[in-house]
């Protein structure tokens, strides 16, 4: 009779005793389980996109409806339920193989749908990423994690989702929604895959060395570089009414909505190294490390010259710091984390709370959620600051390019800096040219700005709803009447004295 050691119970069982094994732990136990398939990888994989699906719905949504003026509360959260459910058809038809498949050109993939079954349960790979010596040799091995495309198509899907919708909070108060219907899918398919392709797709920047870990110039730096563009010279800016006083209608739910974005950050960057990993668990920790330094650094910086602790600016504290860290979450220590926050709630700070008040340029543009400077610097300063920190060992468990390393650590840490300034470059030119494209062909049917009259009203011009019934259950006085009135979908009827519900 063969004995085994059991080191876990530190006894032996004989073989006998060995096929006495719990039928889950036996490999295939059903069609569904290929030979492939790593259960707690597709799992985290899994619970990684719907923590970030749950940023978006309903945390930006929560965030972006209560963080307005009360008469926008409906605009501002259906502008970011509307994106989530745009980008979903259109990435399933067509945008992901664009983002993750053949190649088509050097940042571009080859549009197609990711619909059939035959794709959808296969083992997920992106095609594109082996990479290369210069001599031909093999480098690095495609990525093909373990567990099916239909996982990969699901977490790919909701980064998408988030950054259209982060660049909407640029737009809030004033975009028509109708422009915005259109504005989704015409930025999703060329703006967004194109950065996508090339950082992490497989792409000439992917395979040049830049580092952006899980999104800090794939997602951050792309929705708000081209906020600028679109609110200076195609949008315009709020009314000067809302442009001078725009208090938020519910503090409270907006720091649930802000607490959603948080938490939900541990899908962010913990299911980008593709596997419930080391890395994974290392990138969750550096990201709540940073987000807590960058939060308490810009609380302390309100404290100190505006004498007063402002919760919203701790909110923008905390999105500074989830940004900052976001392009090297896996790649650099603690320590690097916590300077990475300090500098996150400080320059960001800077740039928000004094340049952009004495800068003559900065003073005309109306960025409703500062989304420029907590997502376009901050995820900026992050790409910079991970050329600077990105250790070498834990570049060599998640980056295919061998030898990565942050210029503190010498060798070819200087290189990587410069490449990381250039890959912050391209993203860049690329969203300005393509969004003013895509602005002038979108005016040329529909006004990108609403009506006076609907800047005036709000929600119930625009959508013919409001977020809360001021007078029971949505009963509304008239003044010039004397009389409170009721509203349905075909017509309205004064009552003096007493509600009517027609």
């Amino acid at each position: 009779m063969t004995l085994f050691l059991c080191p876990i119970l530190g006894v032996s069982f004989s073989s006998t005793m060995a096929s006495v094994v719990p039928v889950a732990y036996q490999g295939n136990t059903s069609l569904a389980v290929a030979d492939w398939l790593n259960k707690g990888d597709n799992a985290w994989q899994m619970v990684s996109a719907t923590l970030v699906g749950l940023q978006s719905v309903p945390g930006l949504v929560i965030l972006y409806g209560s963080i307005v003026k009360k008469k926008w509360a409906v605009n501002s959260a259906f502008m970011a339920l509307y994106a989530f459910a745009a980008v979903w058809i259109c990435w399933v038809s067509w945008a992901y193989k664009m983002s993750f498949g053949d190649k088509l050109l050097p940042f571009w993939g080859k549009a197609g749908p990711a619909l059939g079954q035959k794709f959808l349960i296969k083992q997920a790979e992106l095609p594109e990423t082996t990479q290369y010596f210069h001599n031909g040799g093999v480098e690095t091995a495609m990525v093909t994690p373990y567990y099916p495309m239909a996982s990969m198509v699901y977490f790919q899907c909701v980064f998408a989702a988030i950054t259209l919708i982060l660049l909407a909070g640029s737009l809030l108060g004033r975009m028509n929604f109708k422009a915005w219907m259109v504005f989704v899918p015409l930025w999703l398919t060329f703006s967004y895959t194109v950065g996508a392709f090339s950082l992490w797709g497989g792409g000439f920047l992917f395979h040049w060395g830049v580092i952006d870990y899980s999104g800090g110039y794939v997602i951050h730096l792309s929705s708000g570089s081209p906020a600028l563009l679109l609110l200076i010279g195609s949008v315009g800016p709020r009314s000067t009414k809302d442009r001078e006083r725009f208090p938020p209608n519910n503090v409270l739910l907006m720091l649930a909505g802000a607490g959603l974005l948080w938490m939900g950050w541990a899908g962010f960057n913990g299911g980008d190294p593709y596997s419930a990993n080391i890395d994974s668990s290392l990138a969750v920790l550096n990201t709540n490390i940073c987000a807590a330094t960058s939060l308490l650094v810009w609380t302390c910086l309100d404290v100190i010259f505006f004498k007063k602790p402002s919760v919203i600016g701790a909110v923008q504290g905390m999105i500074t710091g989830l940004v900052c860290i976001t392009p090297g979450a896996g790649l650099v220590q603690g320590w690097a984390a916590i300077v990475m926050g300090i500098l996150s709630g400080s320059i960001p700070w800077f740039t928000m709370m004094i340049i952009h008040k004495r800068w003559t340029l900065l003073q005309k543009v109306d960025d409703t959620l500062g989304v420029f400077h907590t997502h376009a610097v901050a995820g900026f300063l992050g790409g910079a600051t991970t050329g600077l920190f990105a250790e070498p060992e834990l570049c060599a468990l998640f980056l295919p390019v061998t030898n990565s390393r942050g210029a503190v650590y010498r060798g070819v840490g200087g290189v990587q800096f410069l490449k990381q300034l250039a890959g912050a470059a391209f993203i860049i030119g690329w969203n300005i040219v393509v969004t003013s494209i895509i602005c002038l062909v979108i005016k040329t049917v529909i006004p990108l700005r609403m009506s006076e009259e609907q800047l005036t009203i709000g929600d119930d011009a625009v959508h013919g709803e409001e977020a809360y019934a001021l007078w029971g259950d949505g009963e509304k006085y008239d003044s010039s009447k004397h009389g409170w009135y009721s509203d349905d979908t075909h017509h309205s009827k004064i009552a003096t004295g007493v509600t009517q519900n027609v």
